[in-house]
C-alpha cells in the first residue's frame, strides 16, 4: 500500500507483544459531554479535502440555487422588499437556505472567510425582514400562496402536515450554528421570537393547540436553543411535542407515516417516513437525556433494536421504500430499489450520536460510522456539486446525481452535516475522555478538572495504524477509552442482521512504546493512568478485507456477500470490470481478495482486486479480473452498473439477457384519459422506468427490482406506453401486476385495462384473442390479431381507492 503511518509499529512487531486486558470498566456516573467541532481541527487526507470541498463547491452551489430557485426571493416578497409571486412547489423550501446557513456557519468556525460572512448576514438581514411581528415565519404561508394550499390550507397552523414546525426547527438549527459560530445573534433572534410563539400557540393550556409537530425536526431544535439560552420553557416545548405524539387529541388524524401512530412509549418498530423517523427519535433522546427520563430511554432502544435487528442496509442507510420514502416490513432490504434517502442517512446518524451520549456504548458509534463513511458520502459527488437523493444498493446504470431537486432537501442537509463531522470525533464524560472516530488532526477538550489536547496522526480509513499524542495540561489520572470498530469484532452492528464469515483478528495497543494495560467494556479499550505531556498511544487495528452476510430471512439477500474493508463497504462498478457488467459475475467465498491504494483512481481510494466467475447465457463459466471501489465513490465516472451485495456462487449471478422488442423499447407514462383514436397530441408524456429491465419478479409483490407504479393515482384510468425503436409485428403481451399494501397507498391489480397499439399518430385498440388477465403473481398473457406497429399502450382502469403498477411486461412477436 502507498500509505505508511511513520510513528506506529509494524503489525509484526505488535503481533510480539502482548497486551494485558483486565476486568471491565465501570464509567462515571456522569452525563456524557459533547466536544463542539469548534474544538476539532481536521488535517487527514480523508475528511479534510471533503470538508473544504463543502466549503468551496458545496455551499457556493447551494446557495446560487437557492438564488436561482427563488428561495430567497420568496422571503424578500414576505418582507416587502420584492414584488413577484411565490416560487417552488414546497411548504417547507424555506429550509433549503436554512441548512445552507448552518453549513457556511459551521464552515466559519473552522476557516474563517469574510466574504461568506458577509453574505451570511446579506441573506440573514432578509430571513429577519421577513419575519411577521408576532415572529411567525413561513413565506409562502406569509405570501398567501393559494397554489400550494394542499400543504398548509387557508390560514396560519391550520393543518398537522403544514411544515410550518419543520421550518422553525430548521431555522433554530441554523441560528444556534451561526450564533456559535460567528457570536452574533442576528439569526437567534430571529430563531428566538419565532419559539417564543410556537409556545404560545401550542400546548396543554386552554387556548392552544394540542397536536404534535407534523414533521418532526422541531424537537431537537428546540433543545439546542434550551443549551444556548438556558430558557426552560423551549425544552417544555420540545417534551410537549413528543408527549402528543400518536394521541390524537384536538381530533387529528393518526399517521404512521408521522411516527403519530402510537404514544412513543408504545412504539417498538420503525416505521413511516425514515427522515421523520430519526429527526423524531433524535429529539426523543435530547429530551430522555435532559429530563433524565429513563422510561424513552427504553423506548428508544426498542426501536433501535428493531432497526439494527431488521431494518438497517449494510451501508447504514434506513427507508427501503420510495413509497412514503420509509421502512418496510421487517426484513425488506431490496437493494435495486432501496430509497435510503441521503436525508435519512444523515438522521441515523443523529440519532445514534445522541444514543451514544445518552449511554456511552460504542455499538451506537458503529453505526454512526457505518453511515458517514458509506450512506451519507454516497449522497455526494466527489466534485461537490452532484447530489443523490436516494442512494440504492445496485443499479443497471438508470441513477444519476443531480445538482438541484424540486424537492431539495438532501443538498442542504448535506453541507451542513459535513461541515460539522469533526463534531463527532470526541466526547469527555466527568475527566474522561472517548475516542470514537480515528481522523488525523488536533483536539483540545475540556474536562471537569483539566484541559487536555489529542493530536492524532492515522491515515484511517485506508490504514488502521492510529498514534495519539496526549498532552494534559496538569499531569493527572484520568481514562482514555479507545473505541475498538464493531468491524473488527465477529458483526458489523450489534444484532443478529449481518455477520462477518471469517473469525476476526486482533488489535494491540502500546502506550509508550510498552505494551498497555486496559480495560474493556462497551466497546471500548480503556487506559487509566496517569497521563503527561507527550505520553503517545499507538493503536493497530487489523484492516483484513472480510466478506459479510446477512440474515437468512433478508431474502433479497441470500447466496450473495459483500466485501468491505474497515469501515469502508466495496461495489463493482461496471466502469472497473472488462465487460462493464456486474450482474452476471460470482465471487467464490475462498477466493483471494487484495487490497491496494490507487492515488490515480476517484481522488485516491484503497480498491479491490481478485478473480470472479463470469457467467454466460449459455451457462459457461469463465475466470475473469474484478476490481471494487467503495461504494460512497461509485457513479463519479458516469452512469454504469453497479452492487453492493455480489453472488457468491453460479445460481445467484444472472447472466446479461439478450435485447428484446420490450427491453430496447423507451417508456413513458400518458397522462391523458384514453379514447379510441385520440390524437398523441391530446396526451402529455411522462418518462417512466421499470417494467423492461428482464428482472424476473417472485411474487406481485416483490418490489426488490425496478417497477412501475401510478403514484398517488387512485380509482383513476391511467396509461404506459412503449415506443418501439423500429416497427415490430407483434401478437401478445405478458404483464405482471404489481400488488402490494403499504402505509402510503395500497396497490392492487387493476379492475381491468385494454391494449393500444400505434397506428400512425393515433392510439387503437388491438383485436384481443384471450382474455385481459388480472392475476397476482404471475405474468397474464394477452394474445392479439398481428399488428405491425411502433409502439403499445396499455389503460389500466385502477380499483377504487387503489393504486396499481406494473413489475414487468413482455412483449411477443
Amino acid at each position: 500500500m502507498k500509505h505508511s503511518i511513520c510513528l506506529s509499529l509494524s503489525m509484526a512487531t505488535l503481533l510480539s507483544v502482548s497486551s494485558c486486558r483486565q476486568a471491565a470498566y465501570q464509567q462515571p456516573q456522569a452525563p456524557i459531554q459533547e466536544v463542539s467541532f469548534t474544538q476539532v481541527h481536521l488535517t487527514d487526507s480523508f475528511w479534510s479535502p471533503r470538508i473544504e470541498t463543502n466549503r468551496t463547491v458545496s455551499i457556493p452551489s447551494a446557495f446560487r440555487e437557492c438564488e436561482k430557485n427563488g428561495r430567497f426571493d420568496n422571503f424578500a416578497i414576505a418582507a416587502g422588499l420584492k414584488k413577484g409571486e411565490h416560487r417552488g412547489d414546497f411548504s417547507f423550501d424555506d429550509t433549503d437556505p436554512y441548512k445552507v446557513i448552518e453549513g457556511a456557519s459551521y464552515s466559519l468556525a473552522v476557516r474563517y472567510d469574510p466574504q461568506l460572512d458577509q453574505y451570511l448576514d446579506s441573506v440573514i438581514a432578509i430571513i429577519a425582514a421577513a419575519q411577521e411581528p408576532d415572529g411567525y415565519l413561513t413565506t409562502c404561508v406569509t405570501n398567501k400562496c393559494y397554489r400550494l394550499s394542499g400543504w398548509w390550507g387557508r390560514s396560519k397552523w391550520e393543518k398537522l402536515n403544514s411544515h410550518e414546525l419543520y421550518n422553525s426547527g430548521h431555522l433554530y438549527e441554523a441560528a444556534v450554528a451561526h450564533y456559535r459560530a460567528t457570536g452574533k445573534r442576528t439569526l437567534l433572534d430571529v430563531a428566538i421570537k419565532n419559539a417564543n410563539l410556537v409556545c404560545q400557540v401550542f400546548g396543554p393550556g386552554e387556548g392552544q393547540k394540542h397536536v404534535p409537530s407534523g414533521h418532526p425536526i422541531i424537537e431537537m431544535a428546540l433543545v439546542k436553543l434550551y443549551k444556548v439560552t438556558h430558557d426552560e420553557k423551549y425544552l417544555r416545548m420540545a417534551q410537549y411535542f413528543i408527549e402528543e405524539t400518536g394521541r390524537g387529541t384536538d381530533g387529528h388524524k393518526l399517521s404512521e407515516y408521522s411516527q403519530d401512530h402510537k404514544p412513543i412509549l408504545q412504539q417498538d418498530e420503525m416505521a413511516g417516513h425514515a427522515v421523520r423517523a430519526g429527526y423524531l427519535y433524535s429529539g426523543v433522546t435530547d429530551v430522555a437525556m435532559q429530563t433524565n427520563d429513563t422510561s424513552y430511554l427504553h423506548a428508544m432502544t426498542r426501536l433501535w433494536n428493531n432497526l439494527a435487528d431488521k431494518k438497517l442496509y449494510i451501508t447504514g442507510g434506513m427507508g427501503s421504500r420510495a413509497q412514503g420514502e420509509g421502512f418496510g416490513p421487517n426484513y425488506e432490504l431490496p437493494n435495486h430499489t432501496a430509497y435510503c434517502e441521503t436525508c435519512a442517512s444523515i438522521a441515523n446518524v443523529f440519532w445514534n450520536y445522541r444514543m451514544f451520549l445518552a449511554t456511552g456504548e460504542s455499538k451506537y458509534v458503529d453505526v454512526y460510522e457505518r453511515a458517514l463513511y458509506n450512506g451519507v458520502l454516497s449522497g455526494v459527488s466527489l466534485s461537490g456539486d452532484k447530489f443523490f437523493y436516494d442512494n440504492p444498493l445496485e443499479s443497471m446504470g438508470e441513477h444519476e446525481r443531480q445538482r438541484w431537486f424540486g424537492c431539495a432537501c438532501c443538498p442542504g442537509n448535506i453541507t451542513r452535516f459535513l461541515a460539522s463531522v469533526s463534531g463527532y470525533q470526541y466526547a469527555t464524560q466527568q475527566n474522561d475522555v472517548y475516542v470514537n472516530l480515528y481522523m488525523q488532526g488536533k483536539a483540545d477538550l475540556t474536562t471537569t478538572d483539566n484541559q487536555v489536547t489529542l493530536t492524532q496522526t492515522t491515515e484511517y480509513p485506508w490504514d488502521g495504524a492510529v498514534s495519539i499524542q496526549v498532552n494534559p495540561k496538569e499531569e493527572s489520572k484520568f481514562a482514555i477509552r479507545l473505541r475498538i470498530p464493531g468491524w473488527l469484532t465477529d458483526r458489523p452492528v450489534a444484532s443478529s442482521l449481518y455477520a462477518y464469515t471469517d473469525a476476526p483478528k486482533d488489535y494491540h495497543i502500546r502506550v509508550n512504546g510498552q505494551a498497555a494495560d486496559y480495560l474493556t467494556g462497551n466497546g471500548y479499550a480503556t487506559l487509566l493512568r496517569t497521563w503527561k505531556a507527550g505520553d503517545v498511544i499507538e493503536l493497530e487495528l487489523p484492516m483484513e478485507v472480510r466478506r459479510i452476510q446477512a440474515n437468512e430471512q433478508v431474502k433479497t439477500d441470500v447466496g450473495f456477500l459483500a466485501l468491505e474493508r474497515g469501515p469502508i463497504v466495496y461495489c463493482l462498478e461496471g466502469k472497473d470490470q472488462p465487460d462493464s457488467a456486474v450482474f452476471n459475475k460470482f465471487i467464490a467465498p475462498t477466493a483471494p481478495v487484495a487490497a491496494r491504494y490507487d492515488a490515480g483512481l476517484l481522488n485516491g481510494v484503497v480498491v479491490l482486486d481478485g478473480t470472479a466467475q463470469e457467467v454466460g447465457t449459455d451457462g459457461t463459466v469463465t475466470a475473469v479480473p474484478f476490481r471494487a471501489i467503495p461504494y460512497s465513490t461509485w457513479n463519479n465516472r458516469g452512469a454504469d452498473q453497479m452492487e453492493v451485495w455480489i453472488a457468491s456462487a453460479k445460481e445467484y449471478a444472472t447472466p446479461t439477457p439478450q435485447p428484446t422488442i420490450a427491453s430496447r423499447a423507451r417508456t413513458f407514462s400518458l397522462q391523458a384519459a384514453i379514447q379510441k383514436d385520440a390524437p398523441e397530441s391530446a396526451a402529455q408524456e411522462v418518462w417512466a422506468w421499470g417494467v423492461n429491465d428482464q428482472w424476473e419478479p417472485q411474487s406481485s409483490s416483490d418490489i426488490s427490482k425496478p417497477y412501475f407504479y401510478w403514484w398517488l393515482k387512485k380509482g383513476s384510468l391511467e396509461t404506459l406506453a412503449y415506443e418501439f425503436d423500429r416497427p415490430y409485428r407483434v401478437s401478445g403481451v405478458s404483464v405482471y401486476w404489481l400488488d402490494l399494501d403499504h402505509y402510503d397507498g395500497n396497490f392492487r391489480v387493476p379492475q381491468s385495462w385494454k391494449l393500444y397499439y400505434k397506428a400512425g399518430k393515433a392510439w387503437k385498440e388491438v383485436e384481443a384473442q384471450s382474455e385481459y388477465g388480472i392475476k397476482k403473481d404471475c405474468y397474464n398473457t394477452l394474445k392479439f390479431k398481428p399488428v405491425e406497429t411502433t409502439g403499445l399502450k396499455i389503460a389500466a382502469q385502477l380499483q377504487e381507492n387503489a393504486s396499481g403498477g406494473i413489475l414487468e411486461w413482455k412483449v411477443n412477436e
